[in-house]
């Protein structure tokens, strides 16, 4: 099976979405492990953050994943987002160490 390696370009930004589900939720993963987990986010820095860490130019379909996945909670009117609660506390700690 591929790693998530072979999705990640030299400076680790996902470069392809994988299209089995077990590297989509490592990816996934690997994604949400860059928002900070003591902060709420607009759409639009979701979207700054997410293109920082991918190439090729879709953090719409990201974010949905990430919210429909679990990831990422949002607030009924999607303006602002967060990292799911349970997410944030497999984390453990402020995930700063991940």
């Amino acid at each position: 099976m591929k790693s998530l390696n072979n999705f990640l370009d030299p400076e680790g930004r996902l470069v392809k979405f994988p299209s089995k589900r077990p590297l989509q939720m490592e990816a996934l993963t690997y994604l949400a492990k860059k928002f900070s987990p003591d902060r709420e986010y607009t759409e639009r820095e979701v979207n700054e953050l997410l293109l920082e860490w991918h190439t090729f130019k879709d953090p719409a379909t990201l974010r949905r994943e990430l919210y429909d996945r679990r990831f990422l909670d949002r607030d009924p009117y999607g303006r602002s987002y967060r990292l799911e609660e349970d997410f944030r506390r497999s984390l453990g700690g402020d995930g700063s160490e991940l």
